[in-house]
């Protein structure tokens, strides 16, 4: 029997107990409203049910909730997904279930219960283990918070990882490399590591037009990064992805591999985006409804989540493997590119300026590369065939 086309499940919990000025997801501010969440709950699960048996057969590789802040759930609804997502696909049997999660300790109190509901991998958002940074950052925890988390994580979960966050203004590199040295100490096996990036319309981009604070320019920036490849590389990890870093590839998140290869994925809960590959081969992109009550009611009359559904052009699901792809270490293959057309002349080039390598038919960054990868992308974006 072929086997089933494999397949990961992305769960939005929108809520957040506070919003940090950087964020530009699709988050609400958690006001204790627990018949609201219990309704979402209810409807994510309806959704999830609704959108597999559209699909057919497929292996289960993956289960992400992220946010918002997962670790505000009830963990009988973290449960209850996590069953019914098991029930409607075949779960892989080294199945990867993942929940981002804040280090305050009345989240961290619950991770034993969230890891009896099915959840095997953690991704602790830490950002800095600095409290002045995270008071700038308008974080709800402390370093000895994070600290106290990360070691109740590392008991509860099999795996766990670390987000943090660099290019913070004011910040060195001799401090940055005392701050990853400090993670490290952490013992997680995955490491997410974040410049700073000031997207529009968020507080900190508000606050930066006015002149309140300047980011790090762009020689800092690029010393940070080379500072946190230096740190990580010596103990072990792998920068896999231009931002994520992961000692062995077991340790690497099976999740976000599923977006960076070009994968299929179920996208559940208000906001959520999702990928589909039908049985002939047309690519399907999704989007949920990103207000909660627009969600919940757009589920209750139509049995299934997605408002939009499209159908994705040759061309629009080659540019999205060429800006996932390279941002990996493993590239892109060139027959996934043929759609753009892409120019032999800006290829070279690249690969002149050692930016772009060309092993087995794959358009990989080089380490070079991967610092200026915007600039790599669109070289080769503005060298492709419009037609």
């Amino acid at each position: 029997m072929t086997e089933p086309a494999e397949i990961g499940v992305y769960v939005h919990w929108p809520y957040c107990a506070r919003i940090c000025p950087y964020c530009d997801f699709n988050v609400v501010r958690d006001r204790g409203d627990g018949a609201a969440q219990a309704a979402l709950a209810r409807a994510i699960l309806t959704d999830l049910t609704a959108q597999a048996g559209r699909l057919g057969r497929r292996r289960l590789v993956s289960i992400f909730f992220g946010g918002g802040t997962p670790s505000l759930m009830a963990p009988d609804a973290v449960a209850g997904i996590v069953t019914a997502a098991r029930a409607l696909f075949e779960p892989a049997p080294d199945l990867e279930v993942t929940l981002e999660a804040n280090p305050t300790d009345a989240e961290a109190g619950r991770f034993s219960d969230l890891a009896e509901a099915g959840v095997n991998r953690l991704s602790l958002g830490v950002q800095s283990l600095d409290d002045a940074a995270l008071a700038f950052l308008g974080r709800n925890h402390d370093a000895a918070e994070a600290r106290r988390a990360a070691e109740i994580a590392g008991r509860a979960f099999a795996r766990l990882s670390l987000d943090l966050i660099y290019a913070r203004p004011g910040q060195s590199l001799t401090a940055w490399r005392a701050e990853l040295a400090e993670a490290l100490a952490l013992g997680a096996e995955h490491v997410s590591a974040y410049q700073l990036t000031l997207e529009p319309g968020t507080p900190f981009d508000r606050a930066v037009a006015r002149g309140r604070w300047a980011p790090p320019g762009d020689d800092l920036a690029a010393g940070l990064f080379e500072t946190t490849q230096d740190v990580l590389g010596d103990a072990g990890f792998e920068a896999y992805e231009v931002s994520n870093h992961a000692r062995g590839a077991a340790a690497r998140s099976r999740h976000n591999l599923i977006y960076w290869r070009g994968g299929d994925y179920l996208g559940v809960g208000p906001g959520a985006h999702g990928r589909i590959t039908g049985p002939d081969g047309a690519r399907w992109a999704t989007l949920t409804a990103a207000r909660i009550a627009d969600y919940v009611a757009r589920v209750e009359a139509a049995g299934c989540g997605p408002s939009e559904r499209t159908r994705l052009t040759a061309r629009e699901t080659a540019q999205e493997r060429l800006l996932m792809g390279l941002r990996t270490v493993e590239g892109v293959a060139r027959a996934e590119l043929a759609a753009l057309a892409l120019d032999p002349a800006v290829t070279e080039a690249l690969v002149a300026a050692g930016l772009l390598a060309t092993p087995h038919q794959r358009l990989v960054a080089t380490d070079a590369g991967r610092r200026v990868l915007d600039r790599v992308v669109l070289e080769l974006a503005n060298g492709a065939n419009a037609g």
